[in-house]
């Protein structure tokens, strides 16, 4: 009997021990599934809103002025890069085009001497590897590693897109729209390329790129009707060609999206103003300013219209709401002057011309 006892015993520990090795197995397996799935989401589309001290190029001039440029999109005024690409979650500057901070699919840092132990194939070792630099924002070693990834298996999507990511860094966007293009020949059906191809493009600023851009956020859009990302970049692409009216269809698609988006009631008001209907552009400013007091370049936007207008005092009152909110706002001091001078007021006229070029600097 005691033979029998120890004997189950040993049977029940050993049972044990398998079922304990199974259910570890199946959790490795879970997560490295996981892991995987996770390259297949879209991890670093949003939308963002422009630094109030720099206005967007899609909004109306950075001066007010006295007459409208007919027939054209306005050229940016700031001068500002529109590859402000540093940190994980820093802002995107310039040109208008909303996307967030472009990074690879932000896996947990892996132990790259535990993968190869279990014998991790060596384009997944390089992969991480990139990753792991591109986290330390060394970019070329980053692209070293993408490249060896490829190398080793160039039907990998992610390591083009990663790669791709790397020269968006390095503002060599000619190589950037490559690797989404060879990303995109793999499949075809992945929305948020196509998306990132057509930013990469705008970055380039040439009308055959910004219209080859526009073919890119279409396909992102049609892939996925509510990809409001892919339109908000259109809806600025529109705007740079000085298609008002497509632009305005896009912004009212955001706009039945993302009502409480401040900026598309700015974007939208701002081809209102480029068709010279003040009105209308008065309207989405006010709208824009509702959803947020303090948005700066509505302020400054919507005082231009005021100044078409030749309601002075309306678009002075905005100009100091702007001004207060952004004391650097060169181009704020600059329009305000231009306010001053309509109403006789040379001296104020002076001491912000004067404002502005110490700002502008």
């Amino acid at each position: 009997m005691r033979l029998f006892t120890v004997r189950n015993i040993i049977i029940f520990v050993l049972s044990f021990i398998v079922l304990l090795a199974f259910i570890l197995i199946m959790v490795f397996s879970c997560n490295s599934k996981e892991k995987i799935t996770a390259v297949e989401e879209e991890p670093f589309i949003i939308i963002e809103e422009q630094a109030a001290s720099v206005p967007e190029e899609n909004e109306v001039p950075a001066e007010i002025p006295l007459a409208r440029t007919q027939g054209s999109a306005q050229t940016p005024a700031s001068g500002a890069s529109m590859s402000s690409l540093s940190g994980l979650s820093g802002r995107l500057q310039g040109l208008g085009v909303h996307v967030s901070e472009i990074d690879p699919v932000n896996y947990q840092n892996p132990n790259i001497d535990a993968l190869r132990h279990m014998g991790v194939d060596q384009y997944l070792i390089s992969y991480f590897e990139g990753e792991n630099s591109f986290r330390e924002n060394n970019f070329d070693r980053a692209i070293l590693e993408y490249t060896a990834s490829i190398n080793s298996n160039n039907r990998f999507i992610e390591a083009y897109v990663s790669r791709a990511n790397a020269y968006m860094k390095k503002r060599e966007y000619t190589r950037a729209v490559e690797d989404y293009s060879r990303a995109i020949s793999l499949d075809s059906g992945r929305a948020e390329i196509y998306n990132y191809r057509g930013f990469a493009r705008t970055e380039l600023r040439t009308g055959a790129e910004m219209n080859l851009a526009v073919e890119d956020f279409t396909r992102a859009a049609n892939i996925n009707r509510n990809y409001v990302d892919a339109l908000v970049n259109r809806s600025y692409a529109y705007y740079y060609l000085g298609n008002y009216d497509r632009a305005i269809e896009d912004c009212d698609r955001i706009i039945a999206l993302e009502p409480r988006n401040a900026a598309i009631w700015n974007r939208r008001g701002s081809c209102f103003y480029a068709k010279e209907d003040d009105d209308r552009a008065i309207r989405d400013f006010t709208q824009a300013l509702a959803l947020n007091e303090n948005y700066a370049a509505a302020l400054f936007n919507r005082a231009s219209a005021w100044y078409n207008k030749r309601d002075y005092d309306k678009a002075l009152a905005d100009l100091n709401r702007c001004l207060s909110i952004n004391p650097s706002y060169a181009a704020a001091y600059a329009s305000r002057a231009k306010v001053y001078e309509a109403q006789g007021n040379t001296v104020s006229a002076a001491a912000d011309t004067a404002a502005a070029g110490r700002y502008s600097r």
